[in-house]
């Protein structure tokens, strides 16, 4: 799997959710669909555009479920329970970031290898800098939710980022949402492993950031 991230010169770190939304609406959407474990067979429909700045990473998630749940109200709380859409991304193919975003934006974020316990929470400042915004509305078959974000490089501490122009990465996009009514664990690019799990950075995707 592998998809080229384009550029958005006219947008930086400081954009906010209507300039964001603006942006995406000329962007390619990207499905996560990828059903890893047969077991969890319910797919709701996701996808997730993606774009990025002099300063930053834009995401863009829509959601269509039967059910939500937003009970983690506080960052680095486990919101992977609740209605979660994440982002986790390597630019040495070992260490990675991962970025949790519940339906409300709710955020758990950290750094590290896929061994759990040398894995570093981000800090709270950092999680802070990362610019959220959410839309939530019912509908006839269940609820349709949105969400934005701007990643601004300074969070990618640990790699020292001050651009993406002509880079590659290794990548992938989840939905999940272990405490829903119907658990489920999709990803963007397949992952062949016995149980649910993603973090496993072989099974990342590519990412070409156009120059």
């Amino acid at each position: 799997m592998s998809l080229e991230v384009p550029y958005i010169p006219s947008l930086d770190s400081t954009a906010t959710g209507k300039a964001i939304r603006s942006v995406f609406s000329m962007i390619e959407a990207h499905a996560i669909a990828s059903l890893n474990w047969k077991e969890y067979y319910y797919v709701p429909k996701v996808s997730f555009k993606i774009a990025y700045t002099d300063e930053s990473i834009l995401l863009y998630y829509e959601v269509f479920e039967k059910h939500i749940r937003a009970a983690y109200l506080h960052n680095n709380e486990p919101v992977y329970r609740d209605s979660c859409v994440e982002f986790f991304i390597s630019f040495d193919g070992s260490n990675y970031y991962n970025f949790e975003f519940n339906c409300i934006g709710t955020m758990l974020s950290a750094y590290g290898s896929q061994i759990m316990e040398k894995r570093q929470l981000a800090s709270q400042d950092r999680i802070g800098s990362i610019y959220r915004d959410t839309n939530i509305h019912a509908t006839p078959n269940g609820v349709q939710w949105d969400l934005v974000a701007n990643i601004p490089f300074s969070v990618f501490k640990e790699d020292s980022i001050n651009s993406l122009k002509a880079r590659e990465c290794l990548a992938n996009f989840y939905k999940c949402g272990d405490d829903l009514p119907i658990p489920h664990f999709l990803s963007w690019a397949p992952i062949d492993h016995p149980k649910p799990n993603f973090h496993l950075p072989a099974f990342f995707g590519k990412l070409h950031f156009a120059s």
